[in-house]
C-alpha cells in the first residue's frame, strides 16, 4: 500500500509505480490529523463568525456576494455538485479517472480545505475498490478549477450519478446497495473543496508525461532501426559535436543512439554519401529537445499534484481563511500546450524518416516491395502518417492563448488547460501510430541489407516485430499490420 503524506512528495516516479503494481492507497497518520484539524477549524470558524465567507456561506462565481443561512449550508453544497455536474464529450479513460480520485485525495490531505476525513476515505474506497466516476471531458475553463469534470467525479459521495465497476456501466446507487455504502453528507464548502482544483488537468498532465517518457525512449530505438535500414552515417552521433551544444536531451539521444547501435555491421560498412538529410542527421536535436520539454513539464505536473489549489483555503495555525486564484490553471495550460507541440515534432520527423525509406534511394527498392506495380508496398502506411501529422499540427493549436469570459464577468480570464490537456493526449496517441509506421517500414528496409546485420539492439526490434507481422512480400492489409507494431510499442 502506498501511504499519501503531507511531508513527502509524490513523484511521477511513485505513481507509475502506483500504477504498475495496481497497489492500494491509504493516508498516514499525519495526513489524517492535518484534514481532521482543518475540518475542526472551519466548523469552528462558522459557528463564531457571522460574516460572509465565500463559498462557505456565500454563492458562488458572480452569486458570491450572496449570504446563505447557517441552516442552507449543506444544501448548498449539494447543489453545487449537482449542477456543476455539466460534462459532455466523449468518456474520460478509466486511467486518467483513477489519477484524478488519487491527486484529489493528494491535495486534500493537506488540510487546508476544511473537509470531513470521511469524505476523503470513500474517495480512498472508490480509488481502491475501482469505482470510477463516469466523467465527461468537455466542460472545464481550467479556471475555477475543473469544475464539471470534478463534479461528475464527486457525484458518487452523494450517490448519484453513474459509475464504472467490474467492467460495467452502472448507477452508483446500484453500487451502493450492493456494496451496503450509504451516500456521504457533505458539510460548508466541502462540495467547492471537490470541485475546485485542477485534478483534471493534473491526472491528464500525469498520464501525458509518463507516455511521453516511454514513447521518447521507444523512438529512439525506432530511429536507430531506420538509420540502419536507410544505411545513413554515424558521425553525426559522435559526442564531440555534442559536447559544444550541451543540451542534455540533445546528449542522452547521442549516447542512446551510439549504444543502440553498438556492433551493427550495417554501420561499419563504407558510405557512398557524404550527408544524410536531416530527418536522420538532426535526430540528437530534435528528439532531445523533445526530452527537454518533457523534463520541464515534468517539473511543472509534479509541483501541481504536491499543490492545494481550491478556493477559499483554510490556514488554521495563523487563524486565516484566504480567498485567491490557485485553482487557475496556467501553469498547466502553458505546459501541457507545449508537450503537445514537442511530442508532434517527434511524430513529424518520424514520417520523414518513413518518407526517405520509401523513396526507392539507397538501394532500396521503391515503397519498400520487390514487385512494384501490383504491389503498393509501404506506399499507403506513410499516406497514413502524413495525415496524423497534419492533425498533431491543428492539435497544436495553443489552446492555453484563448480565453473566455463566464459567469457574469468575475472569472474574466481562464486558462483553458482542460482543452491543452485533452488535446495533449490525442497527439501522444496519434504519435503512437506514426513511430508504429515508421517501425513497420524500417523492418522491412533493414532486410534489404541482408546479409549484413545490424546491432544486438535492433536485430532484437527487428525479431519482436516479425512476431507479430512477417516481411512483405505480396501486399496485405496495412491496418492490420500497423495496429500489431502499435500494440507492440
Amino acid at each position: 500500500m502506498y501511504l499519501i503524506s503531507t511531508t513527502e512528495t509524490l513523484t511521477l516516479q511513485a505513481i507509475a509505480s502506483i500504477i504498475e503494481t495496481n497497489a492500494k492507497i491509504g493516508l498516514t497518520d499525519n495526513a489524517k490529523e492535518k484534514i481532521i484539524d482543518g475540518y475542526t477549524y472551519l466548523q469552528q470558524k462558522i459557528k463564531k463568525n457571522n460574516s460572509p465567507i465565500y463559498g462557505i456561506n456565500t454563492g458562488f462565481g458572480s452569486l458570491c456576494n450572496t449570504v446563505i443561512p447557517n441552516n442552507e449550508l449543506i444544501k448548498l453544497q449539494e447543489n453545487l455538485v449537482k449542477s456543476h455536474a455539466c460534462g459532455t464529450g466523449d468518456s474520460v479513460p478509466l486511467e486518467i479517472i483513477k489519477l484524478m480520485l488519487l491527486l484529489k485525495i493528494q491535495g486534500l490531505s493537506y488540510g487546508n480545505s476544511g473537509v470531513q476525513l470521511v469524505t476523503v476515505e470513500r474517495l480512498l474506497y472508490m480509488y481502491n475498490n475501482n469505482i470510477l466516476p463516469v466523467i465527461y471531458t468537455q466542460g472545464s475553463l481550467g479556471a475555477s478549477g475543473d469544475l464539471a469534470p470534478l463534479a461528475h467525479m464527486s457525484l458518487p459521495l452523494l450517490g448519484l450519478g453513474k459509475v464504472h465497476y467490474k467492467g460495467n456501466i452502472r448507477t452508483t446507487k446500484e453500487v451502493y446497495d450492493l456494496l451496503k455504502l450509504t451516500p456521504i453528507q457533505l458539510g460548508a464548502k466541502e462540495g467547492l473543496a471537490l470541485l475546485n482544483g485542477t485534478q483534471f488537468m493534473s491526472a491528464y498532465g500525469v498520464h501525458c508525461v509518463l507516455s511521453a517518457l516511454r514513447l521518447s525512449e521507444k523512438i529512439d530505438s525506432i530511429a536507430c532501426m531506420s538509420i540502419d535500414a536507410f544505411d545513413a552515417r554515424l558521425e553525426p552521433y559522435h559526442l564531440l559535436l555534442h559536447t559544444i551544444r550541451p543540451h542534455s536531451g540533445q546528449i542522452n539521444t547521442s549516447k542512446a543512439i551510439l549504444k543502440n547501435l553498438r556492433g551493427s555491421q550495417i554501420a561499419k560498412q563504407a558510405k557512398q554519401q557524404v550527408q544524410d538529410p536531416y530527418s536522420f542527421r538532426c535526430i540528437p536535436q530534435v528528439h532531445g529537445a523533445t526530452k527537454d520539454t518533457i523534463n520541464y513539464v515534468a517539473q511543472i505536473i509534479t509541483t501541481e499534484i504536491n499543490s492545494v489549489t481550491d478556493n477559499p483555503t483554510i490556514f488554521p495555525d495563523e487563524d486565516l481563511i484566504l480567498s485567491g486564484g490557485n485553482f487557475h490553471g496556467q501553469p498547466l495550460a502553458l505546459a501541457l500546450d507545449f508537450l503537445a507541440i514537442a511530442m508532434a515534432e517527434l511524430g513529424s520527423i518520424s514520417e520523414r524518416r518513413t518518407y526517405l525509406l520509401i523513396s526507392g534511394q539507397r538501394n532500396l527498392p521503391p515503397y519498400l516491395i520487390t514487385k512494384a506495380g501490383i504491389n503498393s508496398g509501404f506506399m499507403i502506411p506513410q499516406y497514413t502518417a502524413a495525415s496524423i501529422v497534419s492533425q498533431n499540427k491543428q492539435y497544436c493549436t495553443p489552446a492555453s492563448i484563448d480565453s473566455i469570459v463566464s459567469s457574469n464577468g468575475q472569472e474574466d480570464h481562464v486558462s483553458m488547460g482542460a482543452n491543452a490537456a485533452t488535446k495533449c493526449l490525442k497527439v501522444i496517441e496519434n504519435i503512437k501510430t506514426i513511430a508504429a509506421i515508421e517501425y513497420l517500414t524500417a523492418a522491412q528496409g533493414l532486410e534489404f541489407r541482408l546479409p549484413l546485420k545490424s546491432s544486438v539492439h535492433v536485430q532484437e526490434l527487428h525479431t519482436q516485430l516479425r512476431t507479430k507481422v512477417a516481411f512483405i512480400t505480396d501486399d496485405i492489409i496495412m491496418h492490420d499490420a500497423v495496429e500489431a507494431a502499435r500494440e507492440l510499442m
